[in-house]
């Protein structure tokens, strides 16, 4: 018997036996780049989701922990009914099926994302940084964030490598410019993965565990530069100017709107190469191929930042030198 399916059996054991639920019917909900993995169970009266986060690999505790916080922001995140800290298993309200990435088109787009962006505003500005006690986004984890993509990306996956003055430039610049934001909660997925569409058209947040202290643009990149829906431009810098407005008028920036542009420019990137890394080393250590779809739109975006700042022209030149010719998929700029 493998230890998947013993931790299966284990979990209705306790939800069977310690809870006293008639569970009819348990299905797999989900799975994601981590080791969690969810059941959507069926009672008689109602369905829930049962998170599997073994104990030795995930800190449940810490999602118990962020769950909370955000819950006292008034954005909208699963209730969390039932624990089981020994073991690893938590019982959770049920947000359905249908995630932004699922049900996002022409005609609901505009409705979705402002009410996106509304849980934005409440999570940057209701959240105490000062008290919340969650870890901070500093030097370090941006520097091991880049890293990533260097050692799983360029070095693992096209063997190959880039002039250490290169990466050098391009990691001084991005870590200059995160650091340099104001900082805010910052949840570290916001993107259409993670945010669910509830039956009321509202929004749900899922994916919370890994929350931080930091900068102050990394959600709104992390939203309108998806790396799983590309949407149109003029739209990115409407609802960013929008969003920019509405953290100036509740004082949490002071910047000029050109600041506040080349912060968002520049974190983005900074979440984009992290994001190639660990789509390759989903697939190189992992088995998870599936991610491997998703690198050329991610490096799209890598590609249009690096080309509008002359800074980063060594960059760019270098991607599209030895990156692009090497990369086994074919890149949106070549289309």
């Amino acid at each position: 018997m493998i230890l998947e399916d013993f931790r299966k059996i284990t979990m209705l054991d306790w939800l069977e036996s310690d809870l006293a639920l008639t569970v009819n019917h348990c299905e797999p909900a989900s799975s994601d780049a981590s080791f969690r993995r969810y059941f959507r169970i069926t009672l008689p009266d109602q369905q829930l989701i049962v998170m599997d986060a073994p104990p030795d690999k995930e800190n449940i505790g810490q999602f118990i922990k962020v769950a909370e916080l955000l819950r006292l922001t008034n954005v909208n995140v699963p209730a969390i009914y039932h624990q089981n800290l020994d073991d690893g298993f938590l019982v959770l309200e049920d947000f359905g099926s249908h995630s932004f990435l699922d049900k996002l088109n022409t005609d609901n787009a505009t409705t979705l994302y402002s009410r996106a962006l509304d849980s934005l505003l409440m999570l940057q500005t209701n959240t105490d940084i000062n008290t919340c006690a969650l870890p901070h986004y500093d030097e370090a984890l941006l520097q091991r964030e880049l890293g990533i993509f260097e050692d799983w990306f360029i070095k693992q996956s096209l063997n190959i490598e880039i002039p250490a003055a290169i990466w050098n430039n391009v990691c001084n610049i991005l870590v200059k410019s995160a650091l340099e934001q104001p900082i805010t909660c910052v949840h570290r997925d916001y993107h259409s993965r993670n945010l669910m569409v509830l039956q009321d058209n509202s929004v749900g947040i899922i994916d919370f565990q890994d929350a931080v202290i930091g900068p102050i643009t990394y959600d709104l990149v992390s939203l309108l530069r998806d790396c799983y829906i590309a949407l149109p431009q003029d739209q990115i810098v409407k609802w960013t100017s929008q969003h920019y407005q509405k953290l100036k008028q509740a004082n949490v920036i002071a910047c000029e709107l050109t600041v506040f542009m080349r912060w968002f420019d520049l974190m983005g990137l900074q979440r984009h190469l992290k994001a190639i890394g660990i789509f390759s080393r989903l697939n190189l250590r992992d088995g998870k191929s599936g991610y491997l779809k998703d690198i050329p739109r991610t490096l799209n975006y890598v590609m249009a930042q690096a080309r509008v700042y002359p800074e980063l022209a060594e960059f760019h030149d270098f991607l599209q030198q030895h990156v692009l010719p090497e990369f086994p998929y074919q890149h949106p700029e070549s289309q």
